[in-house]
């Protein structure tokens, strides 16, 4: 057990950020800005990586579709926050995020592909808003491409995992894995809730 235990844990300590300030664009540039900008929050790191690993589980073409969903919803959010659409409850819509993933790759909940699209798109337009209502004096363009490629490697990197756990601990034991590290992190989210 505590061969399969040890990765789980160390993904979720990887994917543990500690809180910094955001990159000043002035100082550092719209793209870094905007790069950092995701990486720099625990709760925006938990949900795209278990975005990966659940699409990883679903398999086939989920694999890129689920990610590629959020990315593009993501950025409908940030286009609403840019030209003042409000949107509601999104620092709660995104905590919530953590723990409704998380809890979809804890039960490795097969769902259709679209409807997978769906559920991480809904999310995904309230942690566009969120980096659009922060971008301060950012250039938008940069900005955005910065933190669409900072998400999509994050995805990857949880698809990745979800893969590569797979094959070095058996499809079963991999996939054992995954649901614990999806677990720890819906309790991590339950967290971010309590202390936020």
């Amino acid at each position: 057990m505590r061969r399969l235990l040890t990765p789980a844990l160390a993904m979720l300590a990887a994917s543990a950020t500690p809180a910094f300030a955001h990159l000043d664009p002035a100082d550092h540039g719209s793209f870094m800005a905007g790069f950092t900008h995701p990486l720099f929050g625990t709760d925006h790191v938990l949900a795209m990586a278990a975005v990966g690993l659940w699409a990883a589980m679903l398999g086939g073409r989920a694999i890129w579709a689920v990610p590629a969903s959020f990315v593009a919803v993501m950025g409908i959010g940030f286009l609403a926050a840019m030209v003042g659409m409000p949107l509601l409850f999104v620092e709660p819509t995104i905590l919530a995020s953590v723990v409704a993933i998380g809890i979809l790759v804890a039960f490795a909940v097969p769902v259709p592909v679209p409807l997978g699209m769906a559920i991480v798109g809904f999310f995904a337009l309230f942690h566009g808003h969120a980096h659009g209502g922060e971008i301060g004096e950012a250039a938008a363009i940069g900005y955005a491409f910065g933190f669409a490629l900072a998400t999509a490697l994050l995805h990857a990197a949880g698809v990745a995992a979800g893969l590569g756990l797979g094959r070095a601990s058996g499809s079963k034991a991999g996939r054992s894995i995954s649901r614990m590290a999806g677990g720890a992190t819906a309790l991590a989210g339950v967290w971010l809730m309590v202390a936020g």
